[in-house]
């Protein structure tokens, strides 16, 4: 979106700019490449909003919402700031809060292909919500590098596994004068390192092994002296579990507006997050994202007193890791006669 400046000319003085801006290059709009990347043209002033989807060193790329992406560029002179409120400004932040998944809005000027930033605005609790994404994506992209070496020594083992089992065939054939006691051995080896790399594959599977609600008064998002003992027993089995991760959804009644009852089930997810780490010591990278549905999903006839009562509710779920709790592969080759 280009930005230009509105004034009052004369009629002929009007025509001539007319035909300045129709002539000259250097107000050209922004150009899509067939990739879906924009280019910024040198100087050309713009606006966009988006998410940030790769974030480097100094640059970091937007998607807006026709699914176009831009490269901005940082440097010394970069504001970024939260969106002011009425009658007071934003507060500061530096550069390395621009995180993936951050929802913001930046002005700036092209440099020929990428978009130099001069303004970065976003709301408070969109730099929440982009905290609480990278602390669960960087353990799951650490975990997935670690998948990878594993299933490489995995596969070196095999290959080593391999010409062992050559040899003991072998040794097996001279002795006992056939080849039925080794290929036996041979089997047992090979569903032994089949199963090894199954359970490396389902390191980043996960499973319910608790699902509990703890219910809210209407409007409200205090927790209940009922729903802390519920959140007491949710914790210490989450704390002697094996790969665990919490996921905590926020629900509301149908009454009210949809947007009251989004807000208000995400205070209830959020009140839910804030005892787990407070009072039990919760890692927040065990913990999903939290998200409030508002009325959607209810468990209950919202026409009713009671229905409504069980859909103001917050619902955990403690997933175990089904690779880190699966036994490992035992490898017991039948004896030959």
């Amino acid at each position: 979106m280009v930005f230009t400046k509105h004034k009052l000319f004369a009629p002929a003085v009007l025509t001539c700019c007319l035909l300045v801006f129709s002539a000259s290059p250097s107000f050209a709009q922004d150009t899509t490449s067939p990739s879906g990347s924009r280019t910024v043209a040198s100087g050309q002033k713009m606006k966009i909003k988006g998410v940030v989807t790769r974030r480097d060193a100094d640059t970091f790329t937007v998607q807006d919402m026709n699914g176009v992406d831009t490269i901005v560029r940082l440097n010394d002179k970069t504001s970024v700031k939260t969106h002011g409120g009425f009658l007071r400004g934003g507060t500061n932040y530096a550069t390395t809060n621009i995180l993936r998944g951050l929802n913001l809005e930046v002005e700036g000027r092209g440099n020929g292909t990428e978009l130099v930033a001069e303004k970065i605005r976003f709301n408070d609790s969109d730099l929440r919500t982009a905290r609480a994404v990278e602390s669960r994506a960087t353990p799951l992209e650490q975990r997935a590098s670690d998948t990878e070496a594993k299933l490489t020594q995995v596969e070196a083992n095999a290959q080593r596994l391999s010409g062992q089992l050559e040899e003991l065939a072998a040794v097996s054939n001279a002795a006992r004068g056939g080849a039925k006691a080794a290929q036996e051995t041979a089997d047992a080896a090979v569903a032994g390192v089949n199963a090894t790399n199954e359970r490396i594959s389902a390191l980043d599977d996960y499973e319910p092994q608790t699902v509990s609600a703890v219910n809210f008064k209407t409007g409200s998002a205090i927790l209940s002296p009922d729903s802390k003992t519920k959140l007491d027993d949710i914790a210490t089995k989450a704390l002697n579990a094996k790969g665990y991760v919490l996921e905590v959804s926020g629900y509301a009644d149908s009454r009210g507006s949809i947007n009251l009852n989004r807000a208000l089930s995400q205070r209830r997810a959020d009140a839910v997050i804030r005892y787990l780490v407070e009072n039990h010591n919760i890692p927040l990278r065990r913990i999903v994202t939290p998200y409030g549905y508002g009325e959607t999903n209810p468990v209950a006839d919202n026409t009713t007193k009671e229905g409504r009562e069980q859909n103001r509710r917050v619902e955990i779920k403690l997933l175990v890791n089904k690779g880190l709790t699966a036994p490992g592969p035992a490898m017991t080759p039948k004896s030959g006669n």
